[in-house]
């Protein structure tokens, strides 16, 4: 438990129909007694946990703030496994940083980024896989993506992880026992079972590394960049996936000169897409550091949709471009086919040596067609390896989780070579010992104090 008690808003600052103002730690309730008026007159201090009370909130001499309900979460059930209390008044900026100072001025302190979740994670409420689920459910932008982290939220994860140390801790236990009492009649490890056990453990491991990245794009989202020559129709292609007009569109070329990012939910799928400037020469400083950017938006790039006009000739631009994105996953958009073509769509870059006949293209008229078909052919080259995760019980959405368990992995694998090459059982014990470690830093047993501060950085203050 901690010595000091943490105070900060909970809702959005803004204009809302209710405002909670949230305490945690030892002295939660008897600050809100000061500041709360029960209107049967009875103190917090006196109530239950899991009870709920109406009064006012009223300041040092006396005077009404605001009406409110006072929530009362005694210790260790409670959201942080503290003494918690959460003042519901009404939604507004001033009468919650009004209530949110009083209980400042009282003795709470003002709680960092991710502090309540934090304390959760340290007083043994939730473990640390757990707890970055919380800030994943919060940034959820697709059903998809919400319902992977309720099920990380729930233990989905930190059941597969324990159930593998269970495993590891047998083996070591059986290990270091023929290491520290040799003299005793220990049964000997036999091949068959280290091979067993390590190779079952390596398995287990390796699928849920090839869940990483599927997973992280369900959290984080496709990042799909638009990109191709100016004045091909990539922001008025941006603007028809996205049904509003986000990207100015003219005629003039050379329009968008810096990128413009929208979140696009495709059948449960979050696509970040990115309207890029067009790549071509300039001598303007401007377009340059906007094609400079685009490039660099490329290199990042989850998915590609490469647009090209059938209307015009291509030109070495066009061909430049083809050329550079020719090992990148990508969908050549084939756009203007209202317009009389001049050139034979993908026929043409198929007889070129521009792209091969299993490179998706689709050709559309922004004009008049519907999307369809390219929303069709984008979810096509996603959905395989997402079906795929989202029959696994356990999926990993996080490079910090990955790089644990290839690690985890790579320990394993040099204890099975160890073992398989009859070196002795203490080089074996260290790679089974850096493998639950590396195991246990996905659930915050074995984690550093450095990489907890970075996570919880990452939440906003009052979660």
């Amino acid at each position: 438990m901690f010595n000091d008690t943490i105070a900060a808003v909970a809702t959005t600052l803004g204009e809302a129909g209710i405002g909670i103002i949230r305490l945690s730690g030892s002295e939660a309730i008897s600050i809100a007694d000061k500041v709360f008026r029960a209107k049967n007159c009875r103190k917090l201090a006196g109530q239950p946990g899991f009870t709920v009370r109406y009064g006012k909130i009223v300041d040092t001499k006396g005077d009404v703030i605001d009406e409110a309900l006072a929530v009362i979460m005694r210790s260790p059930h409670s959201y942080t496994g503290e003494d918690v209390v959460e003042l519901q008044c009404h939604g507004g900026v001033v009468v919650m940083r009004k209530i949110l100072d009083l209980t400042l001025a009282l003795g709470a302190r003002l709680a960092e980024p991710g502090e309540f979740t934090k304390r959760a994670f340290l007083n043994g409420r939730i473990d640390l896989s757990q707890a970055e689920a919380v800030i994943d459910i919060i940034r959820s932008k697709t059903d998809r993506s919400l319902d992977l982290a309720v099920q990380q939220l729930e233990g989905s994860l930190s059941r597969r992880i324990q159930s593998l140390r269970e495993k590891l801790y047998d083996l070591v236990v059986q290990v270091n026992a023929a290491i520290d009492f040799p003299e005793d009649d220990i049964p000997e490890i036999t091949s068959d079972r280290m091979q067993t056990v390590l190779g079952d453990v390596i398995a287990e491991i390796t699928r849920l590394i090839d869940t990483a990245d599927n997973g992280k794009f369900l959290r984080e989202g496709i990042k799909t960049v638009i990109t191709g020559k100016p004045n091909v129709g990539k922001s008025s292609l941006l603007n028809r996936l996205l049904d509003e007009n986000r990207a100015l569109v003219t005629d003039i070329p050379g329009t968008t000169r810096d990128t413009i990012e929208e979140v696009l939910n495709i059948n449960g799928i979050p696509f970040r897409l990115v309207d890029t400037a067009g790549i071509h020469r300039s001598t303007d400083r401007i377009e340059q550091l906007g094609v400079e950017r685009a490039l660099e938006f490329i290199g990042q790039a989850d998915l590609i949709l490469h647009v090209l006009d059938i209307s015009r000739e291509l030109e070495e631009e066009d061909r430049q471009l083809l050329r550079r994105l020719s090992s990148r996953k990508r969908v050549l958009v084939i756009n203007k086919t209202d317009l009389p073509p001049q050139w034979n769509g993908k026929a043409h870059l198929i007889e070129a040596g521009y792209i091969d006949a299993r490179t998706p293209a689709v050709e559309i008229s922004l004009t008049e067609e519907s999307l369809d078909p390219l929303l069709e052919c984008i979810v096509g080259l996603v959905m395989e390896g997402l079906a795929q995760i989202e029959r696994e019980d356990a999926i990993i959405t996080r490079s910090r989780h990955k790089q644990a368990l290839v690690e985890a992995k790579a320990d394993l694998e040099q204890a099975l070579e160890t073992f398989d090459q009859g070196l002795p059982l203490d080089l074996i014990s260290i790679g089974l010992f850096g493998a639950l470690e590396h195991l246990g830093e996905i659930t915050g047993e074995t984690v550093r104090e450095n990489i907890i501060e970075r996570i919880f950085a990452q939440f906003c203050i009052g979660k």
